[in-house]
Parts: C-alpha cells; structure tokens; sequence
C-alpha cells in the first residue's frame, strides 16, 4: 500500500484534547494490524466548513465530531441518515469517493450496545425508562430507547420547558416530570439513565431522591469521569445492576472505524484499558 493510500481519520471539536477517541481507534488500529491514522484536531466554529471541504484532498476517509459542532454539520454536510435527522446532531462523518460528505449519529447506538453488553444483558420492554436531562445526549438516548421497545420514558430535567419541547419531538411515549418531582421517576423504572453532567467531576452532584430505586433495575451513567458515579454506588447498594458510562464512548466508535478502515473492531477490557490510560 502506498503511503498516500494509508487512510486517515480523527476527531474535531474546541476543546479536544481531553479526547479519549484517539486512545480507542489507535488501539484498534494497532491490535487489528490495520495501516491508518487518527488525529486530534482543534478546529473553531468559523474554520469549520473550510477544514470540512480539505481534509478528503488531504487522505482523510471521515472524522468524528465532537462538542461545539455536532449540530453544526449537519448544514455542511450532503446525506444525513434519519437517525441523525431525528436527534439533531452528527457525531460521525463519511467523506465519500463522490465527493459528498454523509453524517450519522452513533450515539444511541452505542448507548443501547453498551445496555446490551451488560452481564445479563438488557431487556428494553422489561418497563419505563427514568431519564435525567433534556440536552444533546438525552435526545440521542431517547431516540434509541423508544426504537429498542422501551414503553415509555418518563423524563425530567431541571428547566421543564427542554423536556416538553422533547415530548413535542417524540410523542406521547414521553412523560414529563417536574425537576423537584425526578425522584418519582424511578418508582417502577426497569431502566435509569443519567444523561447530564451532574455528577462529573468538576460538576455539581446529581441531587435527585434515589431512594425510589428498584432493584433489579438497569441503571446508568453516561459520564465516565469518575467511572462510578454516587448515582452507580447507591444502585449498587440498592440491588440494582449497573453499567458505566465508558462503554457508550467505546460501542459508539465502532460503526465509524468500520466504515474508515474496512474492519470491525472489538470492544472488550483491552479496549477498556486503552480508553483509560
């Protein structure tokens, strides 16, 4: 292969330095004995379009986007699938041998995989999910519940008009909550989702009765910084199963390093341990 044929990929946000992905695809990359690269690249809101139209001149086969700009591409890019559409934002990008770019979402994907993955697996129509937060990644977990079969989301966040304006997108599947009522939620929730970022490190805690818990639930956590949240230790403590927020970051990057590099990758405890260092 020669070396202009190697394929390139990477990720653009501001900031993007904290980024686990390049970790997660050099590591695959590596163990899977495939010729790429992945890069890092911090790009502003207003160079954006211009680095969008270069990097395919440049061997690049497609980036992943990242905070400020996944609702951003979807104007720039020429496809966007349905589930992208309905979410509203584009984490993933195909740059296509036509030309085009084509955008995806792979967020919920990778949110149900990691669901799935769980020991015991997840069953979604074992009841209603309970979901904390009304942004960006609870409109990729909400998507993604209702099509796996989950009956119902009853869903609150703390200013109530973001969640109603949810309820306006999804239908009447979803059940909105009051912020100082979320606690309620969880009285005969088979499935709990933590989607702010109250929790993180750095973050204020997530102040929510918890004491409704069931156990046997499925509970998680999309943050990953720390990897066991207070809302994961009292599940834990209260008999529920438990599923940290890594392996969303780790199952969503799967579909994209298949379409770049030509192979599927394998999520396992190496890939775990790669995301972490």
């Amino acid at each position: 292969m020669s070396e202009q044929n190697i394929p390139l990929a990477g990720v653009i946000g501001s900031p993007v330095a904290h980024s686990k992905s390049p970790q997660i695809h050099r590591h695959w990359l590596s163990t899977m004995g495939l010729k790429g690269h992945y890069v890092p690249m911090n790009v502003s809101q207003d160079d954006l379009k211009t680095v969008l139209q270069t990097l395919p001149k440049a061997g690049f086969v497609g980036v992943n986007i990242t905070i400020p700009h996944k609702v951003a591409v979807l104007e720039l890019a020429d496809l966007v699938t349905d589930r992208a559409i309905l979410i509203g934002a584009a984490n993933t990008l195909i740059f296509r041998q036509d030309g085009k770019i084509h955008a995806d979402n792979t967020d919920g994907y990778g949110f149900i995989k990691n669901l799935q993955n769980a020991p015991g697996g997840w069953d979604a129509q074992a009841g209603p999910a309970a979901l904390f937060g009304a942004g960006g990644a609870a409109r990729a977990v909400i998507a993604a519940l209702l099509d796996a079969g989950v009956p119902e989301v009853l869903i609150a966040n703390r200013t109530r008009v973001r969640a109603e304006a949810l309820r306006s997108d999804f239908g009447k599947r979803l059940r909105v909550f009051d912020w100082v009522q979320a606690g309620n939620m969880l009285d005969h929730a088979a499935t709990v989702v933590n989607t702010t970022s109250l929790g993180m490190i750095g973050q204020p805690p997530l102040r929510v009765p918890l004491d409704g818990l069931q156990k046997g639930a499925m509970v998680t956590d999309i943050v990953y910084a720390p990897l066991k949240t207070k809302l994961l230790e009292v599940a834990e403590e209260a008999g529920c199963r438990t599923v940290d927020g890594l392996g969303m970051l780790l199952h969503q990057a799967v579909p994209g390093f298949e379409r770049w590099f030509g192979a599927r990758p394998t999520v396992d405890s190496a890939t775990r341990a790669a995301a972490l260092r």
